[in-house]
C-alpha cells in the first residue's frame, strides 16, 4: 500500500519532460498539433503488414501521432523512421494493439484468470504480454477491460473480470502492475489503458454498443471502482466507451472525463477514444454533425481521436471559430507529448525495434511454462459425480466433440498476433501426458450435421470414460458478440444425450467465453470442468488436471444462470421488499424456475473437500478508525492437496439507502495437505464498509453487519459486528 501511495503521489508531480514538451509545443502548428491527437490504424493484409499510402502521408506531415495493428519490428522501425526522418519536428510515433491476453503466447482469456481467484496469475499473463509485445515494436496495449458486467448475453464478459466489483478492481491493478512493469521507459513494459470508461459492462438487453441506463449511486457503488482501481495502479492513459451514461455518450461526457478522471482522481496521463466514437455521437442523437461531435469530445476532455478522423477533418476549424479553445488542444498535447518521452521514444525512437529480442522471447519455453500455469489456475470443476476425476492414465479414453482436436478456437477472442498452430490441443495434451485416448469429432460446434454421431457413441461405449470437449467458436464471444441464446450452440447438447445413454462416465470439459446455460449437463454429466479459452497450453494444462497431476482450484468470476430467462442474475443483488419465500406466492420470484441460479458467483470445486469452521471475532463492535479480526479454520477433509479460496462477505443490515444482500470485501487462495488446518484471517475496518449514503456523500453509518465467510457466495458462515456510533 505505501508502494502504491508513493506511485499516486509521484504521478501527481509536475514531469521532468516539462521544459522539453514546452519547448516542443511553442514550434508546432496547429494543424500539427492536432496530429498528435490524431491515431489511426494500419492495413494489416493476408500476406504481411501494409499501410495506405495516405497514412504515410499523413505520417510525413505530421497528421498522425498514434498507429494501431502495426507491429514486429521489422514494421514498425521502417513506419518509425518515416516519423523521425521525414517529418518536420521529427516526433516518433506511439504503436498501440489490442494485446488482451497475450501477444504470441496466448494465456487464458481474462474471465478465465479471473476465474483463479489470483491476481498475481493476472500480473504474471500481462507481464508475459508485454514483454513479447514490446519486443515486436509496440507500446501501448489496450487493456484491462475493467468494466463489471452481470449480463452473459453480452459478448465481452470474456474480456474482463466478470460480475463483481472487489475481484474486478484487483485484477484490474494487477493488470496494470503486469503491462507497465518496473515503469514506462524500460524496453520490456508497455503503456496500459484503462477501458471502456464507463459502465460499458451494463448495455440495455446485454446487446453490444447499446445504451446503459443506471443511477449515479449504482454507477458509484458497482462499475465505477475498477476503473478507479486501474488509474491508482498507475495506468498511463484510459479509452473511453462507446455507450451513453446518464444521456451523454461517454466520448462527449466532462462529468466522467473531466470532473470524474481528473478532478476526483487526479488522472493526469492521456484519454483516447474507442473506434470512432466520436464520429458516433452524431446517431446518438447529440451532435449535428461530426464537426459538433469532434467539438463535445475535446471539450469534455477526450485528448486522442482513435480512426474517427474527426479532429484531424474539423478541429482547427472549431479552435478558429471559437468552438474549443487552444488551450483545450495545447494540454492534450502536452500530455501525449509527456508520455512519448517518459517511454524514452525521443531519446531512441527504436529502441523497441530490436529483432534478437524479439526472436528470443516469442513463444519461449519460460512464457509458455507460464501460460501452462496460469490455464490450470483458470479451470473451474463445477461437477465431480462419484469422483470420476482425476483420471488414470491407464483408462481408455473417448476424446469426443468439435473441440477435442483443435487448435484455433482454444485461443479465444482477442487473442493478439496468437496462432492456433502453437496451441496444443486437448488430443495432443492427453497423448503428451502419455493417455489411451483415442478421437471422434462427433459434430461440429454449430450447425445441425448429426452424421458424426453414431461413429462418437460407438467409440464410447469401446472406451472406460468419455472425455466430451464442446462449447463455442472463437468468434461467438467478444466484440460485436452477444447472444440472446446462451445455451450450447448448435447439437451439441444432442451429442452429449447420445453419448450419456451409452451408460459410461461422461466428463465434459467446456471451453467457452461466458456463461452458458447449461442444466441439463449439470443433471446428467459425472463431471464438468469450465475450462473457457485457454490459450496457447490448452491441452497439456487441462491434461495436468484431467490427470491429476493438478488439482483444480478455480471459482468462478461470474454467475451461471438456469435460463436465459434470469439474466441478469448476480449475487450481490439487493433485497426487495418481498424477498423470495418459497412457502408464499407473493413474493419475488419466477412460477416456473428457481430464483437460484445454477452455479453461484465463487463456487468451484476441488478433488479434495474443505470444512469451515465457525468464523470468530476478536470484538463484536468497534468504532471509525478501527479494525475488527475475524477468523476461521479451514481444514482438508479429502485425500488430496488442494487449494482453497477462502471468500469474504459482508452485508450492511439497514442504512440509508438500500445495500446489498452480500458484497465480496476480500478473498485468500490456502493451501492445505490432506488433514491440514488452518487459521485464516481477515480485517475489516470503515473502508470495507463505506458506500454512497443517501445525500451521496461516502462514508459509514453506524449500525449491525453480517460478516459472511465460506468457499462461495451461496455457503456462507455468518457473524453479527456492529459498528458504533
Amino acid at each position: 500500500m505505501c508502494l502504491l501511495l508513493a506511485q499516486i503521489h509521484l504521478s501527481a508531480q509536475p514531469s521532468k519532460h516539462t521544459q522539453k514538451v514546452e519547448a516542443l509545443l511553442a514550434k508546432m502548428t496547429l494543424e500539427e498539433k492536432i496530429g498528435q491527437m490524431t491515431l489511426y490504424t494500419t492495413d494489416w493484409g493476408s500476406t504481411g503488414p501494409t499501410i495506405r499510402e495516405g497514412y504515410r502521408t499523413d505520417i510525413r506531415s505530421g497528421a498522425c501521432g498514434a498507429l494501431f495493428n502495426s507491429h514486429t519490428t521489422a514494421f514498425t522501425r521502417e513506419l518509425q523512421r518515416i516519423a523521425v526522418e521525414e517529418s518536420r519536428l521529427k516526433i516518433p510515433l506511439l504503436f498501440g494493439y489490442d494485446v488482451i491476453h497475450g501477444y504470441k503466447t496466448i494465456f487464458p482469456i481474462p474471465l478465465g484468470e479471473a476465474a483463479s481467484w489470483d491476481p498475481a496469475a493476472a500480473e504474471t499473463s500481462a507481464r508475459v504480454a508485454a514483454v513479447e509485445a514490446s519486443a515486436s515494436g509496440l507500446h501501448w496495449t489496450f487493456a484491462p477491460m475493467c468494466d463489471v458486467s452481470r449480463d452473459p448475453r453480452w459478448g465481452r464478459v470474456m474480456e474482463g473480470a466478470g460480475e463483481d466489483t472487489y475481484l474486478g478492481s484487483r485484477f484490474a491493478e494487477a493488470r496494470v502492475r503486469g503491462f507497465q512493469g518496473r515503469g514506462l521507459g524500460n524496453t520490456d513494459a508497455m503503456i496500459a489503458c484503462v477501458k471502456h470508461f464507463a459502465g460499458y459492462g451494463a448495455p440495455m438487453g446485454g446487446r453490444d454498443y447499446n445504451t446503459v441506463d443506471m443511477s449515479e449511486r449504482y454507477f458509484r457503488d458497482f462499475y465505477l471502482p475498477p476503473y478507479e482501481a486501474a488509474v491508482r495502479a498507475g495506468a498511463a492513459t484510459v479509452m473511453t466507451s462507446f455507450n451513453d451514461y446518464d444521456g451523454m455518450p461517454a466520448s462527449g461526457n466532462k462529468h466522467l472525463l473531466t470532473d470524474i478522471l481528473r478532478k476526483e482522481w487526479g488522472f493526469t496521463g492521456f484519454v483516447v477514444t474507442d473506434y470512432t466514437s466520436i464520429n458516433e455521437m452524431v446517431n446518438h442523437g447529440v451532435a449535428a454533425d461530426d464537426k459538433a461531435a469532434g467539438e463535445l469530445a475535446a471539450n469534455a476532455g477526450v485528448d486522442m481521436d482513435m480512426q474517427g478522423a474527426v479532429y484531424q477533418r474539423f478541429l482547427a476549424q472549431s479552435v478558429r471559430d471559437g468552438k474549443v479553445p487552444v488551450s483545450q488542444i495545447d494540454d492534450a498535447v502536452r500530455r501525449i507529448l509527456t508520455l512519448k518521452m517518459d517511454m524514452g521514444l525521443f531519446e531512441d525512437p527504436y529502441k523497441f525495434c530490436d529483432p534478437e529480442r524479439e526472436k528470443r522471447v516469442i513463444l519461449s519455453a519460460d512464457h509458455r511454462a507460464k501460460a501452462r500455469d496460469v490455464a490450470r489456475k483458470s479451470v473451474v470443476l463445477l461437477k465431480n459425480e462419484g469422483q470420476t476425476l482425476p483420471l488414470n492414465t491407464k483408462a481408455k479414453i473417448a476424446l469426443i466433440g468439435p473441440l477435442g482436436d483443435n487448435q484455433s478456437e482454444l485461443i479465444g477472442a482477442w487473442s493478439g498476433s496468437g496462432s492456433g498452430n502453437d496451441c496444443i490441443s486437448l488430443l495432443q495434451g492427453l497423448t503428451n501426458a502419455g493417455g489411451n485416448v483415442t478421437f471422434s469429432k462427433g459434430c461440429n460446434v454449430e450447425g445441425d450435421d448429426r452424421s458424426g454421431f453414431d461413429a462418437a457413441v460407438a467409440l464410447a461405449r469401446q472406451s472406460d470414460v468419455i472425455v466430451l470437449a464442446i462449447g463455442e467458436m472463437a468468434w461467438m464471444s467478444g466484440e460485436a458478440a452477444s447472444r440472446a441464446d446462451i445455451n450450447l450452440p448448435g447439437v451439441q447438447e444432442e451429442l452429449a444425450r447420445a453419448l450419456k445413454a451409452t451408460g459410461k462416465p461422461m466428463v465434459v470439459v467446456l471451453m467457452n467465453g461466458r456463461p452458458l446455460t447449461i442444466p441439463w449437463l449439470a443433471e446428467n454429466a459425472s463431471s464438468i470442468l469450465e475450462a473457457w479459452w485457454l490459450g496457447t497450453e490448452t491441452g497439456n494444462a487441462l491434461a495436468d488436471i484431467l490427470y491429476g497431476a493438478y488439482n483444480p482450484s478455480g471459482k468462478l468470476p461470474m454467475t451461471f444462470p438456469r435460463s436465459v430467462g434470469q439474466v441478469p442474475v448476480f449475487y450481490n443483488e439487493k433485497s426487495t421488499g418481498r424477498p423470495y419465500d418459497p412457502n408464499s406466492k407473493w413474493t419475488s420470484k419466477y412460477i416456473d424456475s428457481p430464483n437460484a441460479p445454477l452455479y453461484a458467483f465463487g463456487y468451484g470445486l476441488s478433488y479434495t473437500t474443505f470444512s469451515y469452521g465457525d468464523p470468530v471475532v476478536d470484538k463484536k463492535a468497534f468504532s471509525n478508525g478501527e479494525k475488527i479480526t475475524l477468523r476461521v479454520r479451514l481444514t482438508n477433509t479429502g485425500k488430496y492437496e488442494g487449494e482453497e479460496t477462502v471468500q469474504l462477505y459482508i452485508r450492511d443490515l439497514v442504512a440509508s439507502s438500500t445495500r446489498p444482500v452480500k458484497e465480496l470485501k476480500g478473498f485468500q487462495k490456502i493451501r492445505l495437505k490432506p488433514g491440514e488446518s488452518r487459521d485464516v484471517s481477515f480485517e475489516i475496518g470503515e473502508n470495507d464498509l463505506k458506500f454512497y449514503r443517501r445525500d451521496m456523500t461516502y462514508g459509514t453509518e453506524p449500525g449491525d453487519f453480517d460478516l459472511m465467510v465460506g468457499g462461495s457466495s451461496d455457503q456462507v458462515k455468518t457473524i453479527r459486528v456492529q459498528l458504533k456510533p
